[in-house]
């Protein structure tokens, strides 16, 4: 392939993910001189969720023609990815989509689920589904594997990489050179250590990089802390009596829940008490990370390879059928049910939520972000009184947090991960994260790290020097 250019620039256009933690979506593009064709690169193509105009917003038509982009890389499967990728496909996009081996295995179930979601969501609307069936077939029929550590050669100049970002199984950030310069596109950044993945890998002689801000302006509990939380809540959800219910996102929360109340099953550190995993999506996820256990970290390699499966222990049950998660309600206390969405905007965990926030004999532990606006924020911002499926429902269950258990780096972590590649970095772009916390991260990535950061307004175009 030919793989000339003479751009000197390059322009980054933040479609989407700023000013929020959902729905990344960036632009790309080279700024060849004369008559050379640019190259059009996207990065993500997810759903905004959690607020009112989510939905309107999702809907809306992007502000670039897809039919005019060469390239889309998608970092990980979370929904907030990869969300709008059949809608980029049905208003015009032909050309590659490359992310990891295992992100192309969890895409079709994360997409799939989706749209039954979405449907619901239009049903009610009286609006047309934003996508179907057809179109996530017709955007898997244009995805590619790009493994790890192997650069790709793409037109216009442009070289592509992949490295581990440690967030969830398979998430990459995407690492472009241009003329012997380097932008990082970091998706998520994992935090590690973490029970089940390697650690995020660092960034070392890349020129800018764009990276997400979720936890830019606080810390997490340490990773012994963390179990021991655990610990202490299931024990105090057995002692209350009541049910303990766990909000959790189906890909790679759910996996490590289960690794961890595996692993103090086997400790005997908590109570025996029924399990129930109510989530279809989470079982068939859970079964995807078995078949690529491979690349898990050392540790939880060695217990699989012993012949400890880490996601299983006595007492655990998976709930399929919506007959069978209702009548989790007659199954007697104590008990844990596990079961989606991870805020609680949506699925099987609202219809707990609604039977057990009333009772103070039972707990919810939020254990992932709560993004503003979804029920799950509400209930962490401490509300007396929520609203589910239209009704009133008093908050008298005691409400637990473990934010250790976070896919994300945290504050200090974001910071170190910049400063590993401050000589060669000049400019930062603190992005997919509230306001208040890509704003903190920005400046202290100016007055800790040295390196100048900013934080792009939605829409926001930016030219840089290659």
């Amino acid at each position: 392939m030919e793989n000339k250019t003479t751009a000197k620039k390059a322009k980054i256009t933040f479609v989407s993910g700023v000013g929020t933690v959902t729905g990344a979506n960036f632009l790309f593009e080279t700024m060849p001189e004369g008559d050379e064709k640019p190259v059009r690169i996207v990065i993500d193509c997810g759903l905004e969720q959690g607020t009112k105009e989510a939905p309107k917003r999702n809907r809306q038509k992007f502000s670039y023609d897809p039919s005019t982009i060469d390239y889309l890389f998608v970092t990980h499967a979370h929904i907030d990815h990869i969300g709008r990728v059949p809608k980029l496909v049905k208003e015009g996009f032909k050309g590659k989509i490359f992310s990891t081996l295992e992100t192309l295995e969890l895409a079709p179930l994360m997409l799939e689920d989706s749209a039954r979601l979405l449907a619901r969501e239009s049903e009610k609307d009286n609006l047309p589904p934003m996508y179907d069936e057809n179109d996530i077939r017709n955007s898997l029929s244009l995805w590619r594997e790009i493994p790890y550590h192997v650069p790709i050669e793409l037109h216009g100049g442009l070289s592509v990489f992949a490295k581990d970002a440690g967030h969830i199984l398979g998430s990459a950030m995407f690492e472009f050179t241009l003329n012997g310069r380097k932008i990082i596109f970091t998706g998520d950044l994992g935090n590690s250590p973490t029970p089940l993945l390697k650690d995020t890998e660092d960034i070392i002689g890349a020129d800018y990089m764009v990276m997400e801000s979720v936890y830019g302006d606080r810390d997490h509990e340490s990773t012994e802390q963390r179990k021991s939380r655990l610990e202490d809540v299931i024990e105090d959800a057995h002692k209350r009596g009541g049910a303990l219910i766990v909000p959790c996102f189906s890909l790679e929360k759910t996996q490590v829940v289960l690794s961890e109340i595996n692993s103090l099953v086997e400790e005997g550190r908590v109570p025996s008490m029924p399990v129930f995993l109510d989530s279809p999506l989470a079982i068939k996820v859970t079964e995807v990370y078995r078949n690529f256990h491979k690349n898990f970290n050392e540790e939880s390699k060695k217990k699989i390879e012993k012949g400890d499966d880490i996601f299983s222990f006595p007492r655990l049950k998976l709930i399929l059928s919506t007959e069978d998660s209702k009548n989790l309600a007659t199954v007697p206390n104590p008990k844990i049910i596990i079961a989606g969405s991870g805020m609680s905007n949506g699925g099987r965990i609202v219809h707990h939520e609604a039977q057990y926030l009333p009772d103070p004999k039972s707990t919810i532990l939020l254990i992932g972000y709560q993004t503003l606006g979804t029920l799950g924020r509400h209930i962490q911002n401490g509300e007396k009184h929520v609203s589910i499926f239209g009704d009133k429902v008093e908050v008298r269950a005691k409400v637990e947090m473990i934010d250790g258990y976070s896919s994300h780096k945290d504050s200090t972590r974001l910071i170190e991960f910049v400063e590993k590649g401050k000589d060669t970095l000049k400019k930062v772009f603190p992005v997919m994260g509230e306001p208040k916390s890509s704003l903190f991260l920005a400046q202290r990535i100016q007055d800790y790290v040295g390196v100048s950061a900013h934080h792009p307004k939605e829409g926001e175009e930016v030219i840089l020097d290659f």
